[in-house]
C-alpha cells in the first residue's frame, strides 16, 4: 500500500514512469456539492509500481503528475475514461494523450455491451474487487487502509486487463479500431461546458423566438454563475424554474418572486438582480438576433421489415466478429440506413467491414438472410435474367 502526500514523493514516483510504455490511471472525486469535480485521489500504476496520490494533502503540488499525464510518449490507460479525463482536462487545459479505454476495447473484443471494470478484473485478471469502499466520502481525511487498498485495486488490476485486451486486439488485428474510437475522448470539446449552448438541452413550453432568447440568456446566466461560485446548476436554479421564468418573462423582482419554489431571498438578492438583467438583455434583442429552435429531426420513412432484417443482420455479424453490436451501429443508424441514408459512421472504417457493406447489400437485394438450422446466414442472390 503506497500513499503519496508530498510533492517530493510524487516527483520521485513519476520520474521513472516517464520512460514507461504505459500507465494505468483512475481517480476518486466528489461533485455532489460543487459544479466542478473535486479531485480527491489519483491512482497511477506503471508496469511494476503503483501509488495513490492524495490530491488534498496539505501543500502538495500535482505538477509532476500533470507532466506525466501530458507526456506524449506514455500511453494512459483508463476504464470508462470520460469523467477521469474531464478532471485532467480542467486541470491541464489539454487532454492527456495518447489514450486507451479498456471499456471500449472490451466491446471491440466481444466482452459485452458495456463491460464493468469488476467483470473484466474478474475475468481477465482473476481478481476479486472489494466494493465496500465504492461510495465512500473521498474528501474526508485521514483515508483508511481499506479505502487506499480499494483505490489502488482500480489500477493494479487494470494493468493486467489492459495487457490481456491489447493481446486480443493484436491477435485479431483490431488495434487500429481503438484509435478510431478514441476520437471523441481525444476531443477537448467533449469536456467543455459552453454556457451559451446550455439552453439547448432544455425543453421549453413554446417555440417563439423571444421565449427562446430569454431561455438562452437565463440558462447562460445560470451556467456561468454555477461555474463561478462552484455549485451544481440545479442547486442554483432548477430546470423547471428556469423554464417557468422563460415562459412568463417577469418584468419586476416581485414577478420573479412568484416563481414556484424560488423564494424571496433569491428574487430580492444578487441572484434575482443578475437574472433580471439577463432577461432584459433577451427582451432588448432585435428580431434578427433571436435564436430559433433546432430543426426537428427528419421524419424517416424506414420500412419496418427492413429495420427488422438489419437488426437480425447486426446481431449475426456482431456475434461472428466477436464485437458488441451497440458499438457497431445504434438503433437510429439502422433506421437511417433502412430509410436510404448512406453518409453514416456505420458505413465507414472498420464498421463497414464488419457490418455496413453487408447491410447495404441486404437492403439493395444482392444478398438475403436464410436460416440454417437455428442459425442465420447470408446467401448471395442470383440476379434475375
Amino acid at each position: 500500500m503506497k500513499l503519496i502526500t508530498t510533492t517530493a514523493e510524487l516527483a520521485a514516483f513519476c520520474k521513472p514512469l516517464a520512460e514507461a510504455e504505459f500507465i494505468a490511471v483512475d481517480t476518486e472525486f466528489m461533485r455532489e456539492r460543487t459544479y466542478w469535480p473535486k479531485l480527491c485521489l489519483a491512482q497511477v500504476a506503471g508496469p511494476e509500481d503503483a501509488a495513490a496520490i492524495d490530491a488534498l494533502a496539505d501543500g502538495i503540488d500535482l505538477a509532476p503528475l500533470d507532466e506525466l499525464m501530458a507526456n506524449p510518449r506514455v500511453l494512459k490507460v483508463f476504464h470508462a475514461a470520460r469523467q477521469d479525463l474531464e478532471i485532467f482536462y480542467l486541470r491541464m487545459t489539454q487532454v492527456p494523450q495518447p489514450l486507451f479505454d479498456t471499456q471500449v476495447a472490451a466491446m471491440v473484443c466481444g466482452h459485452g455491451e458495456a463491460a464493468s471494470y469488476e467483470s473484466l478484473a474478474t475475468k481477465l485478471a482473476k481478481a476479486k474487487i472489494d466494493k465496500s469502499s465504492r461510495f465512500t466520502d473521498w474528501s474526508r481525511r485521514p483515508l483508511s487502509e481499506r479505502q487506499i487498498t480499494y483505490a489502488l485495486s482500480d489500477v493494479t488490476h487494470l494493468r493486467v486487463v489492459y495487457e490481456k485486451l491489447k493481446h486480443q486486439l493484436e491477435k485479431s488485428g483490431r488495434l487500429p479500431w481503438i484509435t478510431e474510437e478514441m476520437a471523441v475522448l481525444n476531443d477537448p470539446a467533449t469536456y467543455r461546458a459552453d454556457p451559451e449552448q446550455a439552453w439547448r438541452r432544455l425543453k421549453p413550453r413554446g417555440s417563439s423566438p423571444r421565449l427562446l432568447a430569454i431561455l438562452k440568456e437565463a440558462a447562460a446566466w445560470r451556467e456561468r454563475t454555477a461555474q463561478r461560485i462552484d455549485i451544481p446548476r440545479q442547486r442554483l436554479l432548477r430546470d423547471e424554474q428556469l423554464l417557468e421564468i422563460s415562459s412568463h418573462a417577469p418584468k419586476t423582482i416581485e414577478e420573479l418572486g412568484l416563481t414556484r419554489g424560488l423564494g424571496r431571498g433569491f428574487a430580492e438578492g444578487w441572484q434575482g438582480r443578475e437574472l433580471m438583467e439577463a432577461i432584459e438583455r433577451a427582451r432588448s434583442l432585435p428580431e434578427s438576433d433571436l435564436p430559433t429552435r433546432d430543426k426537428p429531426t427528419e421524419q424517416l420513412r424506414a420500412p419496418g421489415a427492413v429495420v427488422d432484417l438489419l437488426r437480425t443482420l447486426l446481431r449475426l455479424k456482431a456475434e461472428q466478429a466477436g464485437v458488441a453490436g451497440r458499438l457497431v451501429a445504434s438503433a437510429d443508424e439502422l433506421d437511417r440506413l433502412a430509410a436510404g441514408k448512406r453518409d453514416l459512421p456505420v458505413l465507414k472504417g472498420w464498421r463497414r467491414e464488419v457490418f455496413g457493406a453487408d447491410a447495404v447489400n441486404l437492403i439493395e437485394g444482392r444478398v438475403s438472410l436464410a436460416l440454417a438450422g437455428d442459425q442465420a446466414r447470408l446467401i448471395p442472390v442470383t440476379p434475375a435474367t
